[in-house]
């Protein structure tokens, strides 16, 4: 098994961080070629599919075996699962008297008619009270989305400290607040180069299925009201951020981040044309046989 897995966190993290490369700023974000750009339908896996690869054997994993602990279905679903875009919530309690900053990385978009998004939210330790920004979500039915770009990365990954509810995450990351959106009372965070503004659609809590009578995890689902995005990054047409400019930060397993710095574009492919209908299909079945 690879040095890498499963060594978060380091036990002299600072030792270790310092051994490695420096930050390579002139990694800016750039296409290139597929694998097999020749690929056609039928091909299967492409060439990095060795043989190597194909002789390695699977390993079925029941994540309700008898005695598994519930954190080992937590840790390899968050480094398989992967990238995994974050939700960096800004909250305000009911009162209006405390701000939450967090991220959460079980986030993704799950529709556009209406646009609506998914924040999950697991369940906290045995010595740990319901997170902050779902205790607010819960109350004011409101928040702000902000997604993590490269240069605030270290002051976001601050924000998820477990520091008592009634701390300022917004002082301890350095960030800064924008009170000026329009449906929402809490701030977004004026260095992000894209935020969305969003309303609670409902919250669903699962009972745990490991431990009887234990609350597990909770999902929240959002609906966007406003969209913000840097002047820079946003085209003529306000339909397309520039990936360039956002430079999105992603979470993969444990405590590794990954940069997003370099993408291959495939076209959707068309049944007929591309795959020459039914006819094409035959042929396919054909050689499969």
């Amino acid at each position: 098994m690879a040095d890498s897995v499963g060594r978060n966190p380091h036990p002299d993290f600072k030792k270790v961080e310092a051994s490695r490369e420096e930050w390579d700023t002139s990694a800016d974000f750039r296409y290139t070629k597929t694998a097999n750009p020749d690929w056609k339908f039928g091909d299967g896996a492409n060439r990095l599919h060795d043989e190597d690869a194909k002789g390695r054997k699977h390993i079925a994993i029941d994540p309700y075996t008898p005695g598994r602990p519930w954190g080992f279905n937590y840790k390899i679903l968050i480094s398989g699962v992967t990238p995994r875009p974050v939700a960096f919530l800004s909250t305000l309690s009911a009162d209006g008297e405390s701000a939450n900053l967090a991220p959460f990385s079980f986030f993704n978009v799950v529709s556009e008619d209406p646009p609506l998004l998914a924040v999950g939210f697991a369940r906290p330790g045995p010595d740990r009270a319901s997170k902050d920004s779902l205790r607010n979500l819960r109350e004011t039915k409101e928040c702000v989305i902000n997604i993590i770009s490269e240069h605030f990365v270290e002051a976001a990954n601050a924000a998820s400290v477990n520091a008592p509810y009634d701390v300022d995450e917004w002082k301890l990351s350095g960030l800064t607040p924008a009170k000026d959106c329009e449906t929402v009372k809490c701030a977004r965070i004026k260095e992000a180069v894209f935020s969305i503004e969003a309303k609670l659609d409902y919250v669903r809590e699962y009972d745990s299925r490991v431990v009887e009578g234990r609350k597990g995890g909770t999902i929240a689902i959002l609906e966007a009201t406003r969209f913000w995005v840097r002047e820079d990054a946003l085209n003529e047409d306000q339909n397309l951020i520039d990936i360039s400019v956002l430079k999105p930060m992603s979470r993969l397993g444990g405590i590794t981040y990954g940069r997003t710095t370099q993408g291959i574009e495939l076209l959707r492919p068309d049944f007929e044309k591309d795959g020459g209908g039914r006819e094409g299909v035959e042929k396919i079945n054909d050689t499969k046989t």
